[in-house]
């Protein structure tokens, strides 16, 4: 197991927020400037298959808000978080505290560049990430570093993210990802050859708008074909949240 980071750095203390996800469920802790987790975590959690007492693995936990969706709507799943950044998986740390998940979650720095730890070898039934969504050549890059690093491939391009996911993956678990809609095409030909049955689903922001994110889903060790899925209208043409993006933001699971 990577490195446990155990207390919350100074760099963070004094410059957080606390909000509410899944309706209020959820308590969050995440600072003021920098990477904020948005209703990409919950999507991302909502679609992950998970069942009790199966074992999930999320790269680049973060503040740990997807893997605090995700244990809030399946009891007795246990769930492992990593991130590169030591501030904030001692944040994460205490948002598990926070809400009472300790038996639940764990968390660790860990790198999706470096090795795979032995006890990561094929042990988990489901991998969920949300890679940074721009490639090193972009010039738009946040100056905060933690957004920074966050947003932007740096160690690790996409493919190797992926690659850390199928590893950790049992035969036939799930990698579930969600990405930038207009990488779809790097996020299924950067997928290693075993891995099939692919399912996409496009989200919209506005009905006759274009999706901006998709996630994506397969299988490690099928042959089942790929299936690009109807999708979800996220908002109203008024701003407000469409019943159904309303209820995954509520904690509903997100069925791919």
């Amino acid at each position: 197991m990577p490195e446990k980071v155990t207390s919350l750095p100074e760099q963070v203390k004094g410059v957080l927020t606390e909000d509410a996800m899944l309706g209020g469920k959820i308590r969050l802790q995440q600072p003021k400037e920098g990477f904020r987790a948005a209703i990409d975590t919950v999507f991302l959690a909502a679609a992950v298959p998970a069942k009790a007492g199966q074992r999930v693995l999320e790269a680049g936990t973060g503040s740990g808000a997807a893997a605090l969706c995700l244990a809030h709507r399946v009891e007795g799943v246990k769930i492992t978080g990593i991130d590169v950044n030591p501030r904030m998986v001692s944040l994460a740390d205490a948002n598990i505290q926070l809400n009472r998940k300790a038996e639940t979650i764990r968390v660790a720095v860990g790198d999706v560049a470096g090795r795979l730890p032995e006890d990561f070898d094929a042990a988990f039934d489901h991998v969920m990430m949300n890679p940074p969504y721009l490639p090193d050549t972009s010039t738009h890059v946040s100056p905060n570093p933690d957004r920074a690093l966050a947003t932007v491939e740096s160690g690790a391009d996409l493919k190797r993210w992926l690659k850390y996911g199928h590893d950790a993956l049992r035969s036939k678990g799930y990698l579930t990802v969600i990405h930038r809609a207009d990488r779809l095409d790097e996020v299924i030909q950067s997928l290693s050859p075993n891995m099939a049955g692919i399912a996409v689903l496009p989200l919209w922001p506005r009905d006759g708008e274009e999706a901006k994110r998709i996630i994506v889903q397969a299988r490690k060790g099928v042959r089942s074909p790929a299936r690009i899925l109807p999708g979800l209208v996220i908002h109203e043409a008024d701003g407000s949240y469409t019943e159904a993006a309303a209820a995954v933001l509520k904690g509903m699971h997100l069925s791919l």
